[in-house]
């Protein structure tokens, strides 16, 4: 076990008695061809494909247990819609990120000068194939530890809130406007106010505003963040949903002005 990978363990919060399966979980399918035209029999062994398929099916199982013994008032169609928000790619890239993983990922050079590490069907894949790892080496246990903490925590308590809200899930563009318009305070108003980096990895910041009538400039609510123009409106959504969830003097409050820039960039989450 190479000693950097210690610290990964530390975040997994398992020590793998066969490291050899984390190594597999961590190599990507480049590494494994490049080693094929010398080393057939590791090339056959070595990328993290079957260990993603197996680490999928662990997962679900997992998320579906905790969520039902959590939630005895959800029905199946609420079981399902939550549980698909946090087995999705985009939340396990998310997961994947916090943790760093794409700095332990094993490619080739030329895939990891491309910048390969950083993408997110590549990270979440890699956290499908590390629990799947994980599985393997200490059973249901490890990965149930680390999906409620690291896949689970917080977000799981948010989109229960939030469904409880009566808004579809993730949704927060539809879930903020039906709140507006009840309260008759006016309209969503969404507006780009930067976008930077090149184009595999742009960023964009987005404003929301409230408008009451066309004449009227708007009143900001909140600032938003995201690889997309669509992913930063509902960042800024759920920003102004929690800003008026909390009130002026809230907690939330100070999310009005969130996330800050600095540099002249919208920072990275």
């Amino acid at each position: 076990m190479e000693p950097a990978w210690a610290e990964l363990e530390a975040s997994l919060g398992h020590e793998f008695a066969r490291p050899e399966l984390l190594v597999c979980a961590l190599t990507h399918r480049s590494l494994a061809k490049q080693f094929g035209h010398e080393h057939k029999e590791a090339a056959a062994a070595g990328d993290n494909e079957r260990l993603e398929f197996l680490g999928d099916a662990v997962l679900n199982l997992v998320v579906a247990e905790v969520l039902f013994g959590s939630h005895p008032e959800w029905q199946e169609g609420e079981l399902t819609r939550v549980r698909a928000r946090l087995v999705s790619r985009q939340h396990l890239a998310r997961v994947a990120a916090a943790m760093e993983l794409g700095k332990y990922l094993r490619l080739s050079p030329g895939e990891d000068r491309s910048g390969l590490r950083r993408k997110s069907t590549v990270l979440s894949n890699a956290m499908e194939a590390v629990m799947g790892a994980m599985f393997l080496d200490g059973g249901l246990e490890p990965v149930r530890a680390f999906v409620r903490r690291q896949v689970m925590g917080e977000a799981a308590e948010q989109l229960a809130q939030e469904l409880r809200s009566g808004a579809a899930l993730g949704n927060y563009k539809s879930a903020l406007q039906e709140r507006l318009q009840a309260s008759r305070a006016g309209m969503p108003v969404y507006r780009l106010r930067r976008q930077s980096g090149p184009d595999h990895s742009k960023r964009f910041l987005v404003e929301v505003l409230v408008k009451k009538d066309a004449d009227e400039p708007g009143k900001p609510l909140a600032r938003g963040t995201g690889r997309s123009k669509k992913d930063a409106e509902q960042d800024a959504a759920r920003r102004a949903l929690s800003q008026l969830a909390a009130g002026p003097s809230g907690p939330a409050a100070t999310e009005l002005l969130l996330p800050a820039v600095q540099n002249g960039e919208p920072p990275t989450p």
